[in-house]
């Protein structure tokens, strides 16, 4: 799967960059995978072809949002998933089997990691930098509020509340109420 992400990336790196060989040749490949992603998953009633049109539509419309730091699969993935679960809402169809197993076809190894990693970004992204290095430091690299109010050159008093504003401001946001205490 190394391969396909590797060549499918630079495809859509060279598309993104003008260059109209490449890019059609990544929808080409695209349209493949998508062929077999849709044949397995997309239940009677649904016509697979037509999810395929959707979501190559979908991903040259929305190609300027592909961050070239992320895997392009996960990305391409993301959209195809989306038009799946849109088209069964319509027609308000059920999948024969679970959508999460759609992972070990389309989505390379760690493309879920850095799924995840790009939503930390966008959610972090409001916060102060000493806040969002403080928060990584303790709740994903596992130091300690000393640890982390040391490499951030603050006091620990100063950390901990650094750290309950910015996940107090997180949990607002996203929709959460409880804040953890250190």
């Amino acid at each position: 799967m190394d391969q396909i992400e590797h060549r499918l990336r630079g495809l859509m790196l060279a598309g993104l960059a003008g260059e109209a060989g490449p890019y059609r040749q990544l929808l080409d490949e695209l349209a493949r995978l998508l062929r077999a992603y849709y044949a397995r998953r997309a239940p009677p009633g649904l016509d697979a072809e037509d999810l395929v049109q959707e979501t190559l539509i979908a991903v040259h419309t929305r190609r300027a949002t592909y961050d070239a730091g992320q895997p392009f699969t996960a990305w391409a993935y993301a959209i195809a998933r989306y038009k799946l679960i849109d088209a069964l809402r319509r027609a308000r169809l059920h999948l024969r089997s679970p959508i999460e197993a759609a992972d070990d076809l389309f989505v390379p190894p760690g493309a879920e990691a850095a799924m995840a990693s790009r939503d930390l970004d966008r959610a972090l992204a409001a916060l102060p930098a000493r806040t969002q290095a403080l928060i990584r430091d303790t709740r994903i690299a596992g130091l300690s509020t000393r640890e982390a109010a040391a490499r951030a050159g603050i006091s620990e008093g100063a950390a901990k509340v650094a750290i309950h504003r910015g996940l107090k401001a997180l949990g607002e946001q996203y929709g959460g109420s409880d804040v953890a205490d250190d």
